[in-house]
C-alpha cells in the first residue's frame, strides 16, 4: 500500500522544477521562429521544466548584445559567421543546436532564368551585410563580380522593374512578396544547395550557462527540437496565434507560404537530420564552412572556430519519431 501510494505521488511531481527562461529571436515573430513558439503554445517547454518567455528581434532590438551580460538566457542566431566572430573577439559564447540544416538566403530572378550560372551575368540586388559575406564566397568559388551589383534597399520594386535583374531574400519570405506585387512565380537559387553550408537559426548561449548548467541547456535544446517538428508536422494553429500576437503585420497566407517553402527547400529537416535529428551539428560540416569562409576572405585563418559550438546537446535523435515516415 505504501509503495503504491509511493508511486503515485512520483507521477503526480512534476519531472523538473520550473526555470525561467529568456529567448531572444534576431526578428520581428515570423513562421521561420515557429518551432520555439510551438513548444511554447503546445506546452512542450512546459513539460520540460521551463518557463520560456520569448522575446522578439528587429529593427530597433539587439538582443545578440544582450546575451554576452546575461540579459537574455538563450539567443537566435542568424548563421555560423556572427559565431565565428564572437570566438576572434573574445566573446563567451557557444551554438548549441542548429535548427535550420541549410541557411534560407536565396537569389531570386525571373522565370527565365533556368541555370544558377546565368546569375552571373543578371545585374544582382544585394546588400550591404550580404556583399560583405555570402557573396565574397560567390565571388571565389563561382566568379561572381561586384561589378554586377546594385544595393539591395529590401524593397522588390526595382527587381521587378528590371528584367535581367535578381535580388537577394529568404525562401520563406521574400519570394512571396514577389509573387504578390510581381504576379508571377520567380526562379529560386538556394545558396545552401549550391555550397554555402552554413547552419542558421541556431540556439546560441554563454559558455559559462553551458559549463555551469549543463541539464537547463539540454532541457531548452530538446524541448525546442520537438517544437520544430510539432510546428512543421503537426497542429501549428496556437503557435501561430502567438506568432500574430507577437507581430500583428503577420498573416495566415504568409505564414502558409513560409511553412510550406521550409518543408519544400528541407531547410528544418534534411541530410543529416534524417539520422541525428533535427538540431544537428557535425564537426566536418563546421570545418567546410570555415574553410570556404577563410577562402573567400570573409573571416580570418587561424580562428579557434571550433569554440563556436558544441555538438554535446544534439544529434541524439530527440523527436524523429513525429517526422513522416
Amino acid at each position: 500500500m505504501l509503495a503504491a501510494l509511493a508511486a503515485l505521488a512520483a507521477t503526480a511531481m512534476p519531472a523538473f522544477a520550473v526555470d525561467k527562461v529568456t529567448f531572444g529571436t534576431n526578428w520581428v515573430a515570423q513562421a521561420e521562429h515557429g518551432g520555439f513558439y510551438q513548444a511554447v503554445a503546445d506546452g512542450t517547454y512546459a513539460k520540460y521544466g521551463l518557463d520560456v518567455t520569448i522575446v522578439p528581434g528587429g529593427p530597433q532590438a539587439n538582443n545578440r548584445l544582450l546575451l554576452p551580460v546575461g540579459k537574455i538566457d538563450f539567443y537566435m542566431g542568424a548563421n555560423m559567421l556572427q559565431a565565428f566572430s564572437s570566438v576572434a573577439e573574445g566573446i563567451p559564447t557557444i551554438i548549441v543546436a542548429a535548427l535550420f540544416q541549410k541557411d534560407p538566403q536565396v537569389f531570386i530572378a525571373h522565370p527565365d532564368v533556368t541555370a544558377f550560372e546565368q546569375l552571373k551575368q543578371k545585374t544582382l540586388f544585394v546588400s550591404k551585410e550580404g556583399l560583405a559575406s555570402y557573396f565574397q564566397w560567390l565571388v571565389a568559388d563561382y566568379g561572381f563580380s561586384e561589378s554586377q551589383v546594385k544595393p539591395y534597399t529590401f524593397n522588390a520594386a526595382p527587381f521587378l522593374v528590371d528584367k535581367n535583374s535578381a535580388m537577394q531574400g529568404y525562401v520563406t519570405s521574400e519570394p512571396y512578396s514577389v509573387e504578390q506585387q510581381g504576379g508571377f512565380k520567380p526562379a529560386l537559387f538556394l545558396l545552401a544547395d549550391y555550397g554555402f553550408d552554413t547552419y542558421a537559426t541556431t540556439i546560441e548561449t554563454r559558455s559559462e550557462l553551458v559549463k555551469q548548467n549543463p541539464d537547463l541547456v539540454q532541457r531548452f535544446v530538446d524541448a525546442s527540437i520537438i517544437g520544430w517538428y510539432n510546428y512543421l508536422y503537426g497542429d501549428n494553429t496556437k503557435a501561430n496565434a502567438l506568432i500574430k500576437q507577437d507581430n500583428p503585420e503577420m498573416t495566415d497566407a504568409m505564414i502558409a507560404f513560409s511553412v510550406a517553402k521550409m518543408k519544400e527547400y528541407g531547410i528544418v529537416d534534411s541530410g543529416d537530420t534524417k539520422t541525428l535529428g533535427v538540431g544537428a551539428m557535425t564537426d566536418a560540416r563546421v570545418k567546410s564552412f570555415y574553410d570556404k569562409m577563410v577562402e573567400a576572405k570573409v573571416v580570418k585563418p587561424g580562428i579557434d572556430y571550433v569554440k563556436s559550438y558544441t555538438t554535446q546537446f544534439v544529434n541524439k535523435g530527440v523527436g524523429k519519431e513525429l517526422a513522416p515516415k
